[in-house]
């Protein structure tokens, strides 16, 4: 019997979900969310939640899931979302993912490695580093122990960089080696579709969509999260978003300065989205336009399929 899942990926304000729900009404399934901040209870405005309607036409996993403060990392979700899979497959579903957490996607369909323990008091030490000469700093502390590793990341993806170093530091040997050597065998087979758009338009997208979450409340939404006690630096608000109207609540920027720089961070996440995705082999790419509907793009997929 056949396992297939289907995979949407994309840019901010490419319409994945738009044109996962549609699919998933088609083929009667659900959706697994893989977006590592949607994940999160009371961040709706900021990270494009689907709406209650959309959340009530097909059952999303991995939406409203934990609470700003919890800690969840890729290999929990690659668990936790294998399991989901499962289910659905064996209930005779066709299971669709979207998302565009490039990292969540890449530890479903390939999986993570998560054979080296953390360490906090390193991981700390590093995150003051990063904080006080910045993201360079430590992408070239990786270059001089880990160059193979280092080739194959970006210094935006500090995070990676991070952990790459964390485990040359407990282990002195390279990040890669353990990658390579974590071996997960499933019988599924992703077929992965990306909507890809004109940058001109895109970036016209992205400045809409900005402007729709400032009057739909983006400034309040902030205002409600820290007055239920949330702290601004948790991991969860450290968000394009939520980190500009954060600073704009503290007096450090205008209100007109927070949106501006909303809607260029924001062009940049689209950015680095797309360099990721492009960089996976097998995607199948959808042209899209202005005129390309949710319907036209799932008859595209369902072609394909």
């Amino acid at each position: 019997m056949e396992r297939k899942v289907i995979v949407i990926v994309g840019p901010t304000c490419s319409g994945k979900t738009k044109v996962g729900i549609s699919l998933a009404e088609k083929l009667h399934t659900e959706i697994i969310s893989a977006d590592s901040r949607q994940i999160f209870k009371y961040l709706n405005i900021g990270t494009a939640k689907p709406s209650e309607d959309e959340l009530a036409r097909n059952k999303h996993h991995f939406i409203d899931f934990l609470e700003p403060d919890e800690d969840y990392n890729v290999s929990k979700f690659e668990t936790d979302a294998l399991q989901i899979l499962d289910g659905l497959l064996a209930k005779g579903k066709v299971p669709i993912v979207v998302g565009g957490s490039g990292l969540y996607i890449k530890a479903l369909t390939d999986g993570i490695f998560n054979s080296v323990d953390v360490d906090e008091e390193y991981r700390e030490e590093l995150k003051q580093k990063r904080e006080e000469f910045g993201i360079d700093f430590l992408y070239e502390g990786l270059k001089k122990v880990d160059p193979q590793s280092a080739s194959k990341m970006l210094p935006q993806n500090w995070k990676r960089v991070m952990r790459a170093l964390e485990v040359f530091h407990l282990t002195g040997e390279p990040i890669l080696k353990f990658q390579n050597a974590h071996e997960r065998k499933v019988d599924l087979e992703f077929i992965q579709f990306g909507l890809n758009w004109d940058r001109t338009k895109l970036y016209a997208n992205i400045e809409n969509r900005v402007d729709e979450m400032i009057e739909k409340g983006l400034v309040d939404e902030v205002k409600n999260i820290l007055a239920s006690g949330f702290s601004k630096n948790i991991n969860a608000l450290n968000t394009v978003g939520y980190k500009e109207i954060i600073s704009y609540l503290g007096d450090e920027i205008t209100l007109e300065r927070a949106i501006e720089l909303i809607k260029r961070n924001t062009r940049r996440f689209a950015k680095r989205q797309m360099t990721w995705f492009k960089k996976t082999k097998g995607t199948n790419w959808l042209a899209c336009n202005e005129n390309a509907t949710p319907k036209e793009l799932v008859s595209m997929i369902l072609k394909k399929m």
